[in-house]
Formats: C-alpha cells, structure tokens, sequence
C-alpha cells in the first residue's frame, strides 16, 4: 500500500471514531440531564380501517372505438371532438364511388346469372321429356341436369356477391352505435381510414361520460386484499382538496409484469372503481389516486403507526423490573437474544422508564395500527422522535416526556 493511501486510511478511520464519540456523547448527555427526551401518546380503543393505494386514470366505464370496417377516404365528418351523439347519428362518411361500382356490377353479373339458369333449367326440362319418350339417350339428360345445377349454384354465387357489395356500401356510412360523447377525434376529412380485420385505424372514439371510473394497478401483494364491492376514496389531480366516492367493479384476473428478469421487477393487477359521485368537467385521461378500503375492524386497541418499531427480544431475566431502587434499575444490564429474528414493540413509559414490550400486530391505516396483544388501554406510549425510536432509544433507559413540539409538527428539538 502506498504510503498517502495509509495516510487516508487512517484519516477516516480517525474520523469515524470522532463521530461515534461525539454521538455517544450526545446521547449519554441527554441521559444524564434527566433521561432521553420523548413524545407520548396514549393507547385508545376505536375504529380502524386498512387501505390499499395506488395511482389511477379516470377513464369512462363504457366507450367504443369507432373505425371504418373497409378502406376509403373520408369525404365527410358529422361531428366534431366533444359533440353529444344519439345512438344511430351520423359519424362519417367514406367515399362511395369504387362501392357503388362494385354493387352495380355484381347486380349484372347476378342477371346473367339469372338468365343462364333460365336456359338450362328449359333445357333440363326438355331433356327430361325426350328421354320419356326414349328419344335421347340417359347420358344427354344427365348432362342437361349437370349444367342446370350449375346454372342455379352460379345464380347463388352471385347473389352472394351483390349482398357483398352492397353490404360493403354500406359500411361507408357509420353511425354512432351508442349515447354518449365524441371524447377523441383522429381524423379529418380527407385522410384515409383502412378497413381491415386485423388491425384497428381508429377514427374517433364515442364515450358515455355520465359513468366514470378509475383504473389503478394494485402491487401483488396488496391486490389479494382487495375484493369486488370495497368501497373506495378518489382523489383527483384537477379537483384539489375533493374526494369521491366509489367502489371497486373489477379485478383482473392476469397481473401485468413490467422489468421482467431485472431487479426493478413489478407485477400489477389492474382494478378498475366506478365513481358515484364525479364532478361535471372530469374528462377521462384525468391523473387521480385512489384509495380501496379493504377492511374495517371496531372497537379495538390502536397506537399511531410511528410507535411500533423493530428491536431484538429482551431476554426474560432482564425484562422484568424488581422491586430494588431507581439508580439500580437503571443500572443493571440488559440483555438481548442477539441471535432471534427482529420482532415489532413498543415502548411503554412507567415511573419515568421506558419498557420495550413485543406486540402483536393487526391490520394498518395510514396512522394507526391496530394492536392484538401486548398493550391495554390508557397505557402512555412513546411516539417520537423518529430517530429516538428507531436508534436511541433502550428497554428501561430513563425518559423525560415533552410533548410541546407535537402542536408544531415537529420531533426534537435537539435532532
């Protein structure tokens, strides 16, 4: 190693040291000042409601994609982006000329058609009489039939295709298939629209905007606790300070994996919620967050989120506090199992010490959790600071509660 790498090697060391000093420090003054100064709360017993969220787009619940079901150019637009439409009103019209051409054609064909079946079924007819009175021979009458079969296969053949072309004539006019709005317009008149089974060239899209809904992409793990009917909270970025209600419709049965085979990798399942209650100008495209409400419990022991925290275990012989003084209390050491999985506790605040209690968890809001065991009513917790829960904070250290900064929405003044 070259020397002025040694050199910084023990610059940082020498740093870190410092550091750690000066925390410890920091923390062993607090003690001795009359314990680590906390913020408190009560344990109550009440409501609690679990949600799942995820960001949405408020689309219509029913809406057509409009298209031309064969070729042509667009000689004609009905309506314009936003219009109201009737089921059955004019959208657009295709050039008709190659169309009508068609029709008139395949009708020619069908009367030729026609009169050639006309010829071979007299032709049949007389063959059959000749051959009843033995003046033509069995093989003639069967090729006067043969050829009138195929007479009659043609005249159907042709009347195929003028129902063809006439139904293709027909499709260069489209009408509205439903009540609603023309939400999207993409083509003017002029362009082409392509007719094809295969692929879709969208002319315009007809939207009943009365019934709206968002639709949200729920994470696997939380997509298993949501069901049809929960009712749900839209918030919608273009109405501020506005909740809507509504309620989940839909849950795909087929996630959607973006990232595959990557670190980032994610499986959603989308979720769609109908809006009943929606504001007048909500257009669909519209970015909003919804909450489902998966499940409501009354009447149980609850703590705000922030004061369940991970630690190891407190061994049983330094859990419990005897019967000696204060100073002892705080002076005897306390033991982990350093080798157990991180369980979640809580630390409760009694005679000015605080006590790292295990809990049994239930299901979570945005601020509470709900507690199942190890906690009881009216107990005083501690909630904050964040730091001092989730670093500083030891089972039996001596605590001070201030609860002042709580009004201002602030932890520590000392952080």
């Amino acid at each position: 190693m070259k020397k002025s790498q040694k050199i910084g090697l023990w610059i940082f060391i020498i740093l870190f040291v410092l550091i750690f000093i000066t925390t410890l420090g920091a923390v062993m003054k607090k003690r001795s000042q009359g314990g680590v100064k906390v913020q408190t709360d009560t344990v109550v017993s009440g409501d609690i409601t679990a949600s799942v969220s995820g960001s949405a787009r408020i689309q219509p619940e029913v809406q057509v994609k409009i298209s031309a079901k064969v070729s042509g150019q667009i000689v004609r637009l009905g309506v314009k982006e936003g219009d109201a439409v009737k089921r059955g009103d004019f959208l657009a019209q295709l050039d008709r000329v190659n169309y009508e051409a068609a029709v008139n054609q395949a009708r020619s064909n069908l009367d030729f058609s026609k009169a050639g079946f006309t010829k071979s079924k007299n032709e049949f007819i007389r063959a059959e009489a000749l051959n009843k009175g033995n003046l033509n021979s069995k093989a003639e009458l069967e090729i006067a039939k043969s050829a009138f079969e195929q007479a009659q296969a043609q005249v159907d053949q042709s009347q195929a295709v003028l129902d063809q072309a006439k139904d293709n004539l027909s499709k260069t006019t489209i009408y509205s298939p439903m009540d609603g709005t023309v939400s999207q317009l993409n083509k003017k008149a002029g362009e082409m629209a392509m007719g094809s089974q295969f692929t879709l060239d969208m002319i315009m899209i007809v939207a009943d905007l009365t019934q709206m809904q968002a639709e949200t992409e729920i994470d696997e793990n939380d997509v298993v606790t949501v069901s049809v009917g929960d009712a749900a909270e839209i918030e919608v970025d273009a109405f501020p300070d506005t909740v809507f209600q509504g309620v989940v419709t839909e849950i795909a049965n087929t996630g959607t994996t973006k990232g595959q085979g990557t670190q980032e990798e994610v499986t959603n399942f989308l979720v769609k919620v109908a809006m009943l209650t929606r504001p007048e100008k909500i257009r669909p495209g519209m970015s909003a967050t919804v909450d489902v409400m998966t499940e409501t419990r009354k009447g149980v022991v609850k703590v705000p989120i922030q004061c369940v925290t991970v630690r190891k275990p407190v061994l049983p012989d330094s859990s419990a506090i005897g019967e000696a003084d204060q100073k002892k209390k705080q002076s005897r050491r306390v033991q982990f199992d350093e080798e157990a999985e991180d369980i979640r506790v809580v630390f409760v605040v009694d005679e000015g010490v605080a006590r790292q209690i295990p809990v049994k968890t239930g299901i979570s809001s945005d601020d509470e959790w709900e507690i199942l065991s190890g906690l009881s009513e009216d107990q005083v917790v501690v909630s904050g600071s964040y730091r001092t829960l989730s670093k500083d904070l030891k089972h039996k250290d001596a605590v001070k509660i201030d609860n002042r900064l709580k009004r201002y929405g602030r932890e520590d003044e000392n952080r």
